[in-house]
């Protein structure tokens, strides 16, 4: 075991996510979530109660956070901007930087901000360290990043593709390169990460090219909750007919859209349940999920123009064989037969699931995120 570990904190609105990480072996120490911050009937009041309930966890593990080698707190920040894509040493300067960002990340980046304010405080003997979900698609090429508005708005307001999930896509496309033995710069893949939130992405020789994600994580495949693409004329039509303001439809989009505003659940396994009990609106809601995912992977073959792997990853893509299948039936004269048999096995960790046949490899490859962050703390260590 290393002598210098990594807490990794992921802060949300409600809930917090902790994980100590020895970055050397890729061993987690321990971890855990503390939920329903500041809600009434809860007894974590704010982010301070649930960052010091963490500690708690940990004590209760055996950890002493002051005397077990931590090298540095990293900080897992949805939103980087236009300015940060490498991990960044957090001082007030940076954090006040990244508190002007929240109107990019409204839903994500005030509870980080507010996250790393209070772990600073509790570890001020520390390095903390912000890893940005954007910072893997920064040098997306012009024709990907770039919206078809008005130059100069867009310029002014920083409106363009930033895509999300970056720590994932790239920790998986590296994991996946490993597993096939080839370098990394000689391969082009697509990797899925499909969980309640989802994302796609192409890279080519270790470089994203296309991601499906934009401005906000709101754009791309629909999800647990999210709408993905949706026209944008449903704003203003909904706004003028239906007298919703900005923050109604927002939250619609965001909170009660996607698989969840099609069929009332988000869990893949009740809705598997709920399509075999014969409701029309989970088959429907599924059907949208696997057409517009489908939609996605053919024009990432057409970006890629040669693909060698195409990999799942995330709570669904990890663990719903029948998603791998569906998303992928019919796709033999493109390359890609996938091995029922290898597809249906339940096991763990890195895996083929295509054909021998197969022109491209089909992989399903546990994501890492925390590893990823405490890896990329150390490097700027």
């Amino acid at each position: 075991m290393s002598d210098r570990l990594v807490l990794v904190i992921n802060s949300g609105s409600s809930s917090l996510k902790f994980q100590l990480v020895d970055p050397d072996s890729g061993a987690a120490r321990a971890g855990g979530t503390v939920e329903q911050i500041g809600e009434p009937s809860s007894p974590v009041a704010d982010h301070e109660a649930a960052l010091r309930r963490a500690f708690e966890m940990l004590n209760d593990e055996g950890i002493d956070l002051q005397h077990c080698g931590l090298a540095a707190v990293g900080h897992r920040v949805v939103h980087g901007g236009n300015h940060f894509h490498r991990p960044t040493l957090l001082d007030d300067e940076v954090i006040g930087e990244l508190d002007q960002l929240s109107p990019l990340a409204p839903l994500h980046n005030p509870p980080a901000v507010q996250g790393i304010e209070v772990a600073r405080k509790l570890l001020p003997g520390v390095p903390h360290i912000a890893v940005f979900d954007t910072a893997f698609f920064h040098h997306l090429p012009a024709a990907a990043a770039t919206y078809a508005i008005d130059r100069e708005l867009a310029e002014a307001w920083q409106i363009r593709r930033y895509g999300f999930h970056g720590t994932s896509h790239e920790y998986v496309s590296g994991q996946a390169a490993d597993f096939l033995g080839i370098p990394l710069a000689e391969l082009n893949q697509i990797v899925l990460h499909l969980g309640n939130g989802a994302s796609a992405s192409a890279v080519a020789g270790g470089r994203p090219v296309e991601t499906s994600m934009g401005l906000t994580p709101l754009e791309g495949l629909v999800m647990g909750t999210r709408s993905g693409d949706i026209d944008a004329g449903v704003f203003s039509y909904l706004w003028r007919t239906a007298k919703m303001d900005v923050g109604e439809i927002e939250s619609m989009l965001n909170k009660r859209s996607g698989v969840l505003g099609l069929a009332g659940e988000r869990d893949f396994r009740r809705l598997r349940e709920l399509i075999e009990s014969g409701d029309a609106a989970a088959k429907l809601a599924y059907d949208v999920f696997i057409h517009r995912l489908r939609k996605y992977i053919g024009a990432y073959l057409a970006v890629l123009g040669h693909t060698d792997v195409v990999t799942f990853t995330a709570g669904i893509g990890e663990h719903d064989a029948a998603v791998r299948r569906d998303a992928l039936a019919g796709f033999g004269e493109l390359g890609i037969v996938l091995d029922e048999g290898r597809n249906s096995a339940r096991t763990s960790g890195a895996r083929l699931i295509s054909g021998d046949e197969s022109r491209i490899a089909v992989l399903v490859v546990p994501t890492n995120e925390e590893l990823a962050i405490a890896r990329d703390c150390v490097s700027l260590l």
